[in-house]
Formats: C-alpha cells, structure tokens, sequence
C-alpha cells in the first residue's frame, strides 16, 4: 500500500513538472529574465549618456555662452534621468534628454570653433557611440519584449501565465514623438 501511494506521489510530481514546462513556465521565468537583462543595459547607457552631458554643455557654453534657454533645459532633462526611479519614468526622462541633445547638437553647428575644438569633438563621438548601443539596447529590449508578451498570450501558455503573475503584458520602449522632429533653433532672439 505504501509504495502504491508513493508511486501515485512520484507520477503526480512528475506530471506537474511536465505540466507546468508544457504550459510555458519555464519558458515565461527565461523571458521575464531577458526583458530584465536588456533594459538594465538601457539604463546602463542612460546614465553613461547621462555622465557626458555636463561635459558636453561645458564646451558648448565656453563658445555659445548666450544659449541659456538650451543648457538650461539640458540641465532639467539630466535632472529628470538621474530623479527617475520606474521604467515609465526613466523612458519619459530619455526622451526629454533626446530632444534636450537634439537642441544642444544644433547649436554647437553654428559655432565653426567648437566644432574645431579636441575636446567638443571627443565627447560627440563618445555621445554618439553611446547613442549608438543604446538604439541597440533598445531594439534587443522591445525585440524581448515582444517575444516575452507574444508568449504570454498563446494558449496554453496565457493560463501559466495567468496562475504564476507573468499575465502583466511589458511596455514598450517608443520614443516619444517629439523627440524625433528636428529641433528648432532661433539665433535672433537672445
């Protein structure tokens, strides 16, 4: 009677576990994992974006020092990046910091000598490359995303999905749209 009832235990334990991998558990724990890698390489990059802008406003200011209304909204996008604590946050603050970049780039155009200068140039390439991968971070990020909420969805994974708390569908890192307008400068004011 006794090794009936352990039999019994085993094939039930047994059944679970192969239940619950059919139903995409494990499958759903590695995609949850991913999502959390690839945006803690997003914020990687944020902050490291986020640690070149004093340098780069400093050069810029050295040559443009009549450009206040733009080191100043520099300023709060890189307060707003280094305040946010969520993941919504943080992507409201990355694309304020976009659009604050944008304006900065498009005023050290009109400064021949900034543009001319060793140290202005360094920092722009080192912001480049690190806009660079983190267009990359974010394409990997929402490509997990969507691979993890895709999965979430599909039966009989959704009701795995649904007993286990992995029903929440992840946000998409969109880039806001007005951080993709070209910026606007005017010279005459000021």
């Amino acid at each position: 009677m006794r090794s009936s009832k352990s039999l019994l235990l085993f094939s039930a334990t047994l059944w679970l576990g192969t239940t619950l991998q059919g139903c995409g558990y494990n499958t759903l724990s590695t995609l949850d994992e991913q999502v959390e890698q690839n945006w803690s390489e997003i914020d990687n990059q944020l902050q490291r974006r986020a640690d070149l802008i004093p340098n780069l406003v400093e050069s810029v200011k050295a040559y443009a020092q009549h450009e206040k209304d733009v080191f100043s909204e520099v300023s709060q996008a890189r307060a707003a990046m280094l305040g946010a604590n969520t993941r919504p946050e943080k992507m409201e603050a990355a694309n304020l910091m976009e659009g604050a970049i944008g304006r900065l780039i498009a005023v050290s155009e009109n400064y021949p000598q900034l543009k001319a200068d060793q140290t202005f140039a360094r920092l722009m390439d080192e912001l480049a490359g690190t806009e660079n991968r983190l267009a990359v971070a974010r394409k990997r990020y929402n490509d997990a995303v969507a691979e993890y909420n895709t999965t979430a969805r599909k039966i009989p994974t959704r009701w795995s999905a649904s007993l286990f708390g992995f029903d929440k569908q992840k946000d998409y890192f969109k880039v806001d749209e007005a951080s993709k307008k070209a910026p606007k400068v005017d010279f005459k004011s000021g």
